[in-house]
């Protein structure tokens, strides 16, 4: 039911038109949320940037590769960044939960250990994004703090939101759940500071980011490594768990692989069946994926790391939007205290 409501919801068609109640409820109940929430919104307990990497649809659009690039680009600028993560799809909910490279991702999540093992910066998880970032910044070197998600978890102060929007799906019908792919109403965009489109052109008030990633790393051995140009022809056993599996799969296909597709759910949970083809070929993965298999691979398991590639004029505001927040933080100080740490943010 899932995914014939999903394709309804990038085309308008009459299951869309009969949930438009649903969808009006939903928007409302949404913006009394917001509203709720943002008056409880904590501030961190010293000066910190904190910058929100979110989307307001449904699926994939490239957020975690952004992160990582945020990550990588502000300490080429002399910050101390940190990630805050949800930790979505693993277990640990109420408490803040460091992640490490080799970090149980039924635990901690998929994606806070992709960014955890790419970027080495410290990453906690917690339901509660005020309390992930209370105890990131135990740590004083950490002067940036950067949320892998969390664009409607309103109680977590923010100075700077990025919006990220596949370029592909777009907004889809342009119509809130259930009757289409939007969290909250289009009109939300206009007051993000950065509108970020994968995959495609950017309109004028938005900035493009491709991804480039040419070389796949063998999951057992990964010290081997292998060019996609060298499967030319070849046939492979593509799996993809993620927000739009169709992206990763075009991907291969483009660099001229024969691609048996395997889409699985996004944040699927991996089990050793799930890869029991009828078949001995190549199964190439995305590194999301990969970071739920390692226990039980084998040689034929090969995964893609992606690397973002932003347009420079973005990364450029980025840099000058944070200065300008550094002055006002000297300006004014910072009086804001942490909240109450038993507290969730659902």
């Amino acid at each position: 039911m899932s995914d014939i409501l999903t394709q309804h919801w990038y085309r308008n068609g009459p299951a869309a038109f009969f949930l438009l109640p649903l969808s009006w409820l939903f928007c409302r109940l949404a913006q009394r949320r917001r509203r709720r929430l943002e008056r409880e919104a904590v501030r961190p307990s010293r000066p910190v940037t904190v910058i929100v990497v979110g989307n307001i649809t449904v699926g994939g659009t490239g957020k975690t590769p952004m992160v990582i690039w945020l990550v990588e680009y502000l300490r080429v600028h002399g910050y101390t960044p940190g990630v805050v993560s949800r930790g979505y799809g693993g277990a640990s909910r109420e408490q803040p939960q460091l992640v490490e490279a080799n970090s149980d991702t039924r635990v901690v999540g998929d994606e806070a250990v992709v960014i955890a093992s790419r970027t080495g910066c410290p990453v906690w998880v917690c339901r509660d994004r005020p309390a992930a970032i209370e105890a990131l910044l135990e740590d004083d070197r950490v002067d940036v703090v950067i949320s892998d998600d969390g664009m409607q978890h309103y109680r977590m102060h923010r100075d700077i939101e990025i919006a990220m929007i596949d370029g592909a799906r777009r907004f889809g019908n342009e119509l809130c759940l259930p009757s289409g792919p939007l969290r909250e109403p289009l009109s939300r965009l206009d007051e993000v500071d950065f509108r970020v489109v994968t995959g495609s052109m950017a309109d004028d008030d938005e900035y493009a980011m491709d991804f480039s990633g040419e070389e796949l790393v063998n999951l057992l051995s990964p010290g081997k490594r292998m060019y996609l140009s060298a499967l030319e022809d070849v046939r492979v056993n593509a799996v993809a768990g993620i927000g739009n599996p169709a992206r990763f799969f075009f991907k291969l296909e483009s660099a001229g692989l024969q691609v048996e597709r395997h889409p699985f759910p996004d944040h699927h949970s991996y089990t050793k069946e799930d890869f029991a083809f009828d078949n001995d070929r190549m199964i190439v993965m995305t590194e999301k994926d990969a970071v739920k298999c390692g226990v039980f691979a084998d040689e034929r398991f090969w995964y893609l790391p992606v690397v973002a590639r932003p347009d420079a004029q973005f990364a450029l505001k980025l840099l000058n939007r944070l200065k300008e927040i550094e002055r006002g933080q000297e300006t004014a100080g910072n009086s804001g205290v942490p909240g109450d740490q038993g507290a969730t943010d659902l």
